[in-house]
């Protein structure tokens, strides 16, 4: 009887493991994602991906709705209380993860630190109209701006706040250090961080001290895999519960996978191309290898012929398969100072040829074409095809797909003279994308951070330097659309399509709600309903 008892007891016990064990692992999520942050460090770089990750381990003052909406987080209010003056109420109660309160010392610090930290990508373009942070009260900063600044909230929705303590005294060299570890990885996010290994995987735990809403994951895995084929292997396996930037060639199949469910949005991401308009562009030679006496790209004609080459039509239809649109600008039709007036971008090889001989370059010449292959839905195939479509007028591409880790840290440096990349305008007003990547490179304005290659339009600059500091919406918004009328015809960058994403997922365990801005976000992420 006692044998027969123990054993009853036993199987009783592992069948009461089991279910604990089936409860814990239902509590767990994990996103199979294409590539993850560069640093566990929120202010390194500016690179999407990075701060995709990141929001689940730190808050931002003001929040990204799912339509670029701004709405409260750490701030619950703001208001311009003189023209160059916001005042930023802060949330009570919040805590860090070691249990601290956050404070406005929390705010004054992490944006001072920013511009001694940014790598890369610099983050220093959502705190650079801030010409001074002052404390009022624990609860309200007073942020000083280098004059008018009406959209300085939409800047902060990737104002991640770091724990002033946890944080105190790290340099550009330790910082890294000091954030992958975990020992300043302190946020106040809806999730702890556990772990990181770069190209492979980030691990966080639900923090249950979160000031909002408590979320149903126990744990969540963030996992790597940029090859398109593994992540929806590993889908369809069972080892991830949902992917993101599922490939537009498996979309119909995995639609017809009865265990499977699939979620599509229309994106603010736009693929551009940049020129190089230099004296001396480091990969621009004629055909034979041999130095050009000028850089062919500086010839408007020039640049107006590739734009002719490029049929964005057939690239949505064959290299995006349909997951994406044409763009004549390089914001989409939602954002704020999109210029309604300019028409559709349409191909028209026998004129670009007629330019490319206009221009002395009938023969054409060569050049090397840099773009993303892990970054966005498309960016390789995408990429891939520009490059055949510009061979039909004579240039002779070298097409150079990289990871964007390596891409953007080269691309900064000034190293391509074509590339390609995906930019998003994240804040939902165009001001964001034009100071940062056509107007004028000028430290001193903080402003064209991300203009590397010459380009300089004294009036575009002037009109994007009274956007943003014009109170009137309507008014700032015509200045901008004048922008953008000015950007299409110089061609320093060409809009090339806009960029759709999709997201599969195991049907029985989860839903998503799916963001414009195409963040995958853990908090987005709800069990299915049974």
């Amino acid at each position: 009887m006692t044998t027969i008892r123990t054993l009853r007891l036993a199987a009783f016990a592992a069948l009461l493991c089991a279910g604990v064990s089936g409860a814990a692992l239902a509590q767990n999520l994990t996103i199979g994602v294409r590539a993850g942050p560069d640093s566990i460090d929120p202010h390194f770089t500016a690179t999407g991906t990075h701060a995709e990750a990141l929001k689940h381990v730190f808050d931002t003052l003001t929040w990204s709705g799912d339509k670029l909406q701004i709405e409260p987080r750490l701030a619950t209010s703001w208001k311009a209380i003189q023209p160059d003056v916001w005042e930023f109420k802060l949330r009570s109660g919040v805590k860090f993860h070691d249990g601290s309160d956050f404070t406005a010392e929390d705010v004054k610090f992490s944006i001072e630190r920013i511009p001694v930290v940014a790598g890369p990508n610099p983050t220093t373009i959502y705190v650079r109209r801030v010409k001074e942070v002052k404390i009022v009260d624990p609860l309200t900063v007073h942020i000083v701006t280098d004059g008018p600044a009406p959209n300085l909230p939409n800047d902060f929705i990737r104002l991640f706040i770091v724990s002033a303590k946890a944080a105190a005294g790290l340099t550009k060299e330790n910082a890294n250090e000091a954030f992958n570890s975990g020992k300043a990885a302190i946020g106040t996010g809806p999730y702890k961080y556990v772990s990181w290994t770069p190209k492979d995987q980030m691990v966080i735990d639900r923090f249950d001290g979160y000031w909002g809403e408590k979320e149903p994951w126990a744990r969540v895995t963030r996992k790597e895999l940029p090859n398109d084929a593994a992540r929806v292997a590993q889908l369809k396996a069972g080892q991830v519960d949902i992917i993101v930037r599922a490939p537009a060639s498996d979309v119909a199949t995995l639609k017809r996978d009865p265990k499977l469910s699939v979620a599509t949005i229309d994106t603010v991401y736009v693929f551009n191309m940049e020129i190089d308009l230099r004296d001396k562009p480091p990969q621009v030679t004629a055909k034979d290898g041999s130095a050009l006496p000028k850089n062919p790209l500086q010839d408007a004609r020039v640049r107006e012929a590739i734009d002719l080459a490029i049929d964005r039509p057939a690239l949505v239809e064959i290299a995006m398969e349909g997951l994406g649109a044409p763009v004549n600008q390089l914001v989409t039709a939602n954002i704020a100072g999109f210029n309604k007036s300019l028409p559709a971008l349409k191909p028209d090889l026998a004129k670009a040829k007629k330019l490319m001989e206009e221009a002395g370059y009938a023969n054409g010449f060569k050049v090397t074409f840099s773009f993303t292959n892990d970054r966005l839905p498309g960016d390789r195939q995408v990429g891939t095809s520009i490059a055949q479509m510009l061979a039909r007028i004579g240039i002779e591409v070298n097409a150079n797909a990289q990871p964007g880790a390596v891409f953007f840290p080269a691309r900064t440096r000034g190293e391509f003279s074509l590339s390609m990349s995906g930019w998003g305008t994240l804040t939902g007003e165009a001001n964001y994308t034009l100071s940062s990547v056509v107007h004028s490179n000028d430290p001193a304005k903080k402003l064209g951070a991300f203009n590397v290659l010459n380009y300089k339009n004294e009036t575009l600059d002037k009109l994007i330097e009274d956007a943003a500091v014009e109170l009137d919406e309507a008014k700032r918004n015509d200045l901008l659309a004048q922008a953008n009328a000015i950007v299409a015809k110089d061609r320093p960058r060409l809009p090339i399509v806009a960029v759709g994403s999709a997201w599969a997922m195991q049907k029985d365990k989860v839903t998503i709600s799916p963001r414009v801005d195409e963040d995958t976000l853990a908090m987005d992420i709800k069990p299915a309903k049974k």
